[in-house]
């Protein structure tokens, strides 16, 4: 194609114009016998067309970035010799098939004896037991274990422990079976009266050992694996339960899949390097679920279990129970129609059971016995936080602040991925674009205006080229002599490949359990960069641990280092971001359709694998096989050591190998960085967000969502994926608003940013070579994002009341609506929707070129009444509870639960703005005219609270009391007070018993609502300094 023609293209498709965010290009056109030039000007989406359709002409393009570019990936070499590219096949590793999609696999139920108790002995919180083998070894995918021990132990009122694991264990095989405490603690091991227990175990010897759980109450059995052999073998065991005719199982994150389970789904929980693709092993691993069961409930009161719980007139009840294995080996588990299974390739049955019996009990439970309760943000993370891959310099970022300030858009924080390293090293600015003293001016302006400053940090660290003395770098060097990194199994390092080249690998298990240096040496580097680099908080990255190779692929390459990753990165030939949301077609017709042909032509060039014959290993006597386990499991990269470390990858320690410890990689990483945080800002809460996590992650860190793509399809599925964080101890999650991989657009962008504004961490992030997407690139967006953001901002303090309230007593955030009516069995799997702690419910638009969106409004049978945040009115909602709602462009439909109270405060361009502006309640009455709710107020920041404040609010009889316990002082004066469902036009309004003159209150007949304004000079000591009143008559 010509160089004119292809212009003619281009422009007849309207791919030339001059909008924000064009890249100028200097074309030049053939004309008869002159050599003609014109300046043209593409926007982001066409240039990557024009790069495709004519890429002799794109690579000589020039670019420039401003604070809204695509951004470039710079690949720098030592030397002036070509970079070497790690070749695809490196991360290739061997074919192997998934047990569960092998027609030929062998089920251990069907060649399995199981086992037989023995030496039973009973006391009055439990009993112990020795199992030993029934029969001939079966050995299908491990060595069987002949023998066994079991507990059963009754340890609180809602709490069972069972525990079954190998009889004789030494140090030759600890690592195999048993998971240190000191990793993961186990419960309390607290003791409970069998007698007075809301739950049963039974047990029986025929035909094999089993056993049960059931709920007294009910007779319900919850968990029985009657009628399952129960397998143990040293690289595999399997156990499993019948469940009840459809089931609601909920958890066992992370993956993208509805929040309600279903029956037919195979969960595997291997930490693993995969952008958000569904029903995948994603980054994290939580082995716990909750199980719902609705019952129908006859006039004399008894319960019948209710499959189909379809009946709106009916009445139903509810119970729920979690059951959580502790076991961080990788592990899968069969959710089938009748039942599930549970499989593992190492570990034991270290089994908790939660009787509930809701939702919220077992939340808590889980969180206060095994998680830990969630960690406490300090108050400016609750802000708005920008981000993307492809900011290339200080300068870049200070035009983007600018940006927002001039939009007058709220912007909290900035952050940046991996392009201001030198050459993607951990530590290390580079010294053009990102030299530390234009850093420290920029960020000495940022910090002056109240906001934060939040850099990558990856997992894995670069090993320098040994043959380049300028390639030499010293947090390397450090690490070394610390014996920080993990090794090959003589002994070598362990070295694969990530972003900077051939690297390798912090060791954190051998620093907790062995006292190398790993966690020493990484708070150090922490300490010695924070001198340079100012940072309020750290975003770790790559922590599942990946690695872009498969086994040690760097031992003996170094001195090809610094080498590429064996893929195009986005926006390099060969992997253009040409992606666009659902619907783009039908507003952007003529670009779709070449963005479409050139993404076709893009994929017919990139090489396709052969497939080879699958690789089967069979058990060896006295030994593990831990590369090539024989149980398969269905893990996304298929064998275990791609994109990943190798199973046998070693850590200091007698028998340490990341077979044993995988899936807690991100977890310590998160600890160790948690620790190093600490220690450059003493005293403050350190603030995380980590990819890969575990149980208990949430302690020490919040979770986003990883690598999502600008679809609708992901943005609908960041709801179950919240709610699912949330139940395993996760609270402050968030996802890349407007999404990661390709290229969003103007709507997919408007309607995201309103949802996200209503998760914990709200942040927008998308990916390198994709057009530019931060709010005020669209004015459409820019609306959208203000319009949800004053939502957010004014309801700053219940969000951090919610937050208070989950590190003190393990509430949740983010709430299910199953979670708050658990009476309404139609809300199972409801997930387009969801509540902001108990009083704000959000229904989001979730398709393309919508402008109503159906909602659904829970408690209709028990009266519950529901307003809209905007009008202030109660909606009107029929006996179905369903309702059209209305929600054009920029419009996300928000509401109140009537019956509670909401603390608000000023809206400002930071949270610190925020925070020094006038309060204001908001109150929803229920039918009954009453409503209750709470505050927490303290610094925002510290880790050790000195001084705190808690405020009760509480509506009886027409009258608001707000009611104070705590030290700390607040000064900002009580501004407004609005109360929603005052059916009748006061005649009067008193505050602490004094009449307020008639034009500080207004009532409206229309809206029922009143509105008392102007109160600032009434609190001039602070709205919470004392205890108040506020009546009506």
């Amino acid at each position: 194609m010509s160089i004119a023609l292809l212009l003619l293209v281009l422009l007849s498709l309207g791919l030339v114009n001059s909008q924000h965010g064009r890249r100028n290009i200097l074309l030049p056109l053939p004309s008869v016998g002159l050599g003609l030039f014109t300046m043209v000007s593409f926007t982001a989406a066409s240039y990557f067309l024009f790069a495709t359709l004519a890429p002799d002409c794109a690579a000589e393009v020039v670019t420039t970035t401003g604070p809204s570019s695509q951004g470039t990936a710079t690949w720098m070499s030592t030397s002036s010799s070509p970079v070497f590219t790690v070749p695809a096949s490196a991360d290739i590793g061997m074919n192997v098939l998934p047990n569960v999609k092998d027609p030929d696999a062998v089920d251990p139920q069907d060649v399995c004896p199981g086992y037989k108790a023995t030496n039973v002995e009973t006391s009055d919180s439990g009993f112990t037991a020795d199992l030993r083998l029934a029969g001939p070894a079966c050995s299908v995918y491990g060595n069987d274990v002949e023998d066994l021990t079991l507990l059963v132990k009754f340890q609180t009122a809602d709490r069972i422990h069972l525990q079954i694991q190998p009889r004789y264990i030494g140090p030759q095989n600890e690592s195999w079976f048993l998971l240190p405490e000191v990793l993961v603690p186990s419960p309390p091991d607290t003791s409970f009266l069998i007698a007075d227990h809301p739950l049963e175990v039974s047990w029986s010897n025929e035909p094999s050992f089993w056993f049960s759980v059931t709920r007294r109450d009910t007779g319900d059995t919850l968990f029985t694996t009657e009628g399952n052999i129960l397998v143990f073998e040293d690289q595999f065991f399997e156990f499993g339960s019948p469940l009840p005719e459809n089931y609601n199982l909920y958890g066992l994150g992370e993956t993208i899949h509805g929040f309600r389970l279903g029956n037919n789904l195979t969960r595997t929980l291997f930490n693993s390097d995969v952008g958000d693709v569904p029903d995948a092993n994603l980054y994290g691993s939580h082995p716990l679920y909750l199980d719902t069961r609705y019952f129908s409930q006859s006039p004399s009161g008894s319960l019948t279990y209710a499959a189909h719980p379809d009946d709106r007139s009916a009445q139903y009840g509810s119970f729920t129970h979690g059951v959580y294995l502790r076991n961080a080996h990788a592990q899968e588990v069969l959710l089938r129609p009748s039942g599930l299974t549970w499989r593992a390739i190492g570990g034991s049955i270290d089994l908790y059971v939660y009787a509930g019996p809701s939702a919220t009990d077992v939340i808590a439970a889980y969180q206060k016995s095994a998680a830990g309760l969630p960690a406490m943000q300090q108050y400016w993370t609750l802000g708005y936080h920008q981000c993307r891959w492809g900011y290339e310099s200080w300068t870049q970022l200070q035009g983007v602040v600018d940006s927002f300030e001039r939009f007058e858009i709220p912007l909290e924080t900035i952050w940046v991925d991996i392009d201001y390293m030198k050459r993607y090293r951990d530590f290390d600015n580079d010294p053009v674009r990102f030299g530390y003293k234009e850093g420290a001016e920029f960020l000495d302006r940022l910090h002056r205006s109240g906001r934060h400053f939040v850099p990558i940090v990856d997992s894995a660290i670069y090993a320098p080229n040994p043959e380049n003395p300028d390639d030499a770098y010293e947090t390397y060097e450090r690490g070394v002599k610390a014996d920080a990194f993990m090794l090959n199994p003589d002994g070598s390092l362990y070295i694969g490949a990530v972003w900077p080249g051939y690297t390798v690998f912090p060791d954190w298990i051998g620093a907790v359990l062995n006292g190398t240096g790993a966690i020493d040496w990484w708070i150090h580097e922490f300490e010695l960069w924070y001198k340079k680099i100012k940072y309020d908080g750290i975003w770790i990255d790559m922590s599942e641990v990946a690695s872009f190779c498969v086994g040690s692929c760097g031992s003996g390459n170094l001195t090809l280092n610094p080498v590429h990753p064996p893929f195009a990165l986005p926006g390099e030939p060969g992997n253009l971001v040409l992606e666009y949301p659902e619907g783009f077609e039908l507003t952007n017709s003529s670009e779709a359709a070449s963005a479409s042909s050139a993404l076709a032509t893009q994929t017919t060039l990139t090489p396709t694998s052969t497939t080879a014959p699958y690789h089967r290993t069979t058990p060896t006597p006295g030994s593990r096989d831990v590369n090539w386990p024989p149980y398969v499991l269905n893990a996304h990269h298929g064998d275990l050591a791609v994109h990943a470390l190798s199973p046998n990858a070693t850590h200091h320690g007698p028998s340490l190998v990341d077979y044993d410890f995988h899936n807690l990689y991100g977890h310590q990483i998160l600890n160790a960085t948690y620790h190093a945080v600490l220690t450059t800002h003493p005293g403050l809460r350190p603030f995380l967000i980590g990819r890969s996590t575990s149980i208990g992650s949430g302690r020490l860190a919040g979770h986003w969502g990883g690598d999502n793509a600008a679809t609708y399809a992901q943005m609908a599925a960041s709801i179950p994926q919240a709610l699912s964080l949330a139940l395993a101890g996760v609270p402050f999650f968030g996802v890349d608003a407007c999404g990661f991989a390709g290229n969003t657009d103007a709507q997919l962008c408007a309607r995201w940013m309103q949802l996200a504004a209503f998760f914990p961490f709200f942040r927008n992030h998308n990916a390198l070579g994709a057009i530019p997407q931060e709010p005020y690139v669209w004015a459409s967006v820019a609306d959208a994002t203000r319009t949800a953001m004053r939502v957010r901002y004014a309801l700053l303090p219940y969000w951090y009341t919610l937050l208070a309230r989950a590190h003190r007593d393990g509430d949740t955030v983010l709430r299910a609506l199953a979670w708050e009516f658990p009476h309404e069995p139609w809300l199972a799997g409801v997930d387009g929707q969801f509540l902001v702690g108990p009083a704000v419910m959000v229904i989001p638009v979730l398709e393309p070129g919508a402008d109503t969106v159906q909602g659904v409004f829970p408690g209709q049978g028990e009266g519950q009444v529901w307003y809209d945040w905007y009008t202030q009115t109660a909606v009107a909602v029929g006996a179905g509870g369903n309702v059209t709602l209305d929600a054009p462009m920029g419009h996300i439909p928000v509401f109140v639960r009537g019956g509670h109270v909401l603390p608000t405060q000023g809206v400002g361009m930071t949270t610190k703005e925020g925070r020094g502006k006038p309060w204001g309640v908001v109150v929803a009455l229920d039918r009954g005219g009453e409503a209750s709710g709470g505050l927490y107020v303290d610094d925002g920041k510290s880790l050790v609270v000195g001084e705190e404040l808690w405020v009760e609010f509480l509506v009886r009889d027409k009258t608001l009391y707000a009611r104070m316990t705590g030290n700390y002082t607040d000064k900002n004066p009580l501004a407004n007070v609005t109360v929603m469902g005052v059916g009748e036009a006061p005649g009067r309004v008193e505050l602490n018993g004094t009449e307020l003159d008639d034009g500080l209150w207004v009532w409206s007949r229309e809206r029922k609502h009143l509105q008392v304004m102007g109160l600032e000079e009434r609190f001039g000591e602070g709205a919470w300094r004392w205890g108040w009143r506020l009546s009506w008559e």
